[in-house]
């Protein structure tokens, strides 16, 4: 498929974003219009006014002071509907942007977890943020150049004809020439702002990333490795940056040059019909408002083609949006869905799943997991563990096989239902901008004052919150530096025991917290835990010695399974893996 047959569909994508405001179209068309028309009957005025001045001492003052005034009042009407143009065209693209970044968002919350986890993050936010702000930038170029482009061209044209066919038809004949130099340019420049745009995606990604994990590239001495990444990247991005705006500034000054020709012919051509003195030969205030007329007719072309740099780029940052919302979304619904039960009971059948075809993870896993219990599931990394809690709260969908919740797949349940019913803590904290009371209760957030400080108590974060200088009305962030990381993942465990969920998963809950709090937090922990079903993930194998089933896995199998006793007393590779951690160096 052609470069041009690309963008056809693209353009069509931008404009149905603007079908919300379409009742704004029509007054944008009409005031453009408006505006160009009395523009253009400026010159008109300008002529008669000068053929007012016949001579030394031979003024009409009282024709050029009412022309004077007539040009006066055409001026300021002119400029008046040019400003209600804009207010429309502006509200039009901002409406439309709007809908775009709208539809972005929600469709992040619709892809797949893969899509997030495979993509990053520096590159989904530079197409949010830097890509839409240039689709912006083009429309508006877009809009207001070519409406008002377009009106002045075959104004111009008509206006020409009327006061001489033979020159305006040398006008008409020379401008298209500036046009086929836009296009040819235009071939050159749109494949390097195309990639300006994905290294500028890249580069995104890279410095998010690096100025994120600030702390770890310190610690290992990494910043001249750093900087030299970023200059790699950023240096592709001056090469294809420098390229794209030398070819599209060639633009300009060519069509100017052209433009310049087409002034001279006319000037040239209405000087010889002046100096001819032959019927129907112009008169010099009639040149005066031909050569106005050839400098607004050229005009629209140097406006054209000198928006082409702020189009190209739209049409590469519009294909990079549409990528994502063309990406494929998270497997529909299934209508009606199962009723989503909480009696804790979990089956999962045969069960085998891999992130890529070609690297198998989990094969043929069986599990049945009765109401109430505890399982812990234990391995060495990369054994499965996480996977398999991904695969419970339905982030990714299993390959073969199925899981049971409460007798029904949940592949026919919904997915916000399904995840109501598991409280969530991971090893990695999410605290976002707020206060510290909205953080907690950002799983139910109608929960009354005394909810939320009984949760802060029960997890143990309720005296150093009191310690803060604002209490539970302090402002908090993921990179603040007002809360460690102990605090943090306290605040996490604090937001699940809050919503009181019928089941748990605990994913190394408790892995930044001190050893005292640590025995805190279990204790209030087996409360919580108290018959329902909770699955817990743990590296220290001391941590899960109560629970009920023991998962042991390997290679995306569970060898063995039963409770720590029985375990231990197989000797296999969970009494190999539990004695590792308690041998003496």
């Amino acid at each position: 498929m052609s470069k041009n047959a690309n963008k056809k569909p693209v353009i069509k994508r931008i404009l149905r974003y603007t079908k919300s405001c379409a009742v704004l179209i029509l007054p944008a068309i009409l005031s453009a219009i408006i505006s160009v028309a009395l523009s253009l009957y400026t010159p008109i005025l300008v002529g008669r006014g000068i053929d007012y001045i016949i001579g030394e001492n031979n003024v009409d003052f009282g024709g050029v002071k009412r022309y004077v005034i007539l040009i006066a009042v055409t001026v300021v009407l002119s400029a008046l509907f040019s400003w209600v143009m804009s207010y429309c065209t502006y509200k039009i693209t901002y409406r439309a942007v709007s809908g775009i970044r709208r539809d972005l968002y929600a469709k992040l919350n619709r892809v797949p977890l893969n899509y997030i986890d495979s993509t990053a993050r520096g590159d989904i936010i530079s197409r949010m943020s830097v890509d839409i702000e240039t689709i912006s930038d083009g429309m508006l170029q877009c809009f207001s150049q070519f409406l008002t482009g377009i009106v002045t061209i075959i104004g111009t044209i008509v206006f020409m004809l009327n006061i001489n066919v033979k020159i305006a038809l040398v006008v008409i004949f020379i401008t298209p020439l500036s046009l086929f130099v836009a296009a040819f340019i235009t071939k050159l420049c749109h494949d390097k702002f195309r990639e300006q745009s994905a290294v500028r995606g890249e580069l995104s990604g890279c410095i998010e990333e690096l100025v994120g994990g600030q702390k770890i590239v310190k610690a290992f001495a990494y910043e001249d490795r750093a900087q030299e990444r970023f200059e790699e990247i950023n240096g592709r991005l001056y090469k294809c940056g420098v390229l794209a705006q030398f070819y599209s500034a060639l633009t300009n000054p060519c069509t100017r040059f052209v433009n310049g020709i087409v002034y001279a012919a006319t000037g040239i051509f209405g000087a010889i019909s002046v100096i001819s003195g032959a019927a129907g030969a112009m008169s010099v205030g009639q040149i005066a408002t031909f050569l106005s007329y050839a400098n607004q007719y050229t005009k629209p072309f140097n406006e054209i083609t000198g928006v082409i740099t702020e189009l190209q780029a739209a049409f590469a940052s519009a294909r990079r949006v549409f990528a994502v919302l063309d990406e494929a979304e998270e497997i529909p619904e299934k209508e009606p869905p199962a009723p989503a039960a909480a009696d804790g009971t979990v089956t999962i059948k045969d069960v085998s799943f891999s992130y890529k075809p070609e690297q198998k993870l989990l094969e043929d896993v069986d599990l049945a997991v009765k109401p109430g219990q505890r399982v812990a599931i234990v391995g060495p990394t990369g054994c499965g563990k996480t996977t398999l809690i991904n695969l419970l709260m339905r982030f990714y969908d299993v390959r073969e096989g199925s899981i049971e919740v409460g007798g029904s797949d949940i592949r026919d349940m919904r997915r916000s239902e399904l995840r109501a019913l598991y409280g969530m803590v991971l090893q990695d904290t999410w605290i976002f901008t707020g206060t510290i009371r909205e953080n907690i209760a950002y799983g139910k957030p109608d929960a009354t004052e005394e909810e939320i400080i009984a949760a802060a108590k029960m997890c143990h974060c309720h005296s150093f919150i009191r310690r803060l200088h604002d209490g539970y009305d302090t402002v908090v962030s993921e990179d603040g530096g007002t809360l460690s990381q102990g605090q943090k993942q306290l605040l996490c465990i604090a937001r699940i025991m809050l919503t009181n969920p019928p089941m748990l998963i605990l994913d190394e809950a408790t892995s930044s917290i001190d050893t005292r709090t640590e025995l805190k937090i279990q204790s209030a922990f087996a409360k919580l835990m108290k018959g329902k079903t909770s699955f817990i993930i743990a590296h220290r194998l001391s941590t899960i010695k109560d629970a009920d089933v023991i998962l042991v896995m390997k290679d995306g199998n569970i060898i063995e399974q039963g409770n720590h006793e029985s375990l231990l007393e197989k000797g296999g590779f969970y009494a190999n893996l539990y004695n590792s951690q308690f041998e003496q160096v």
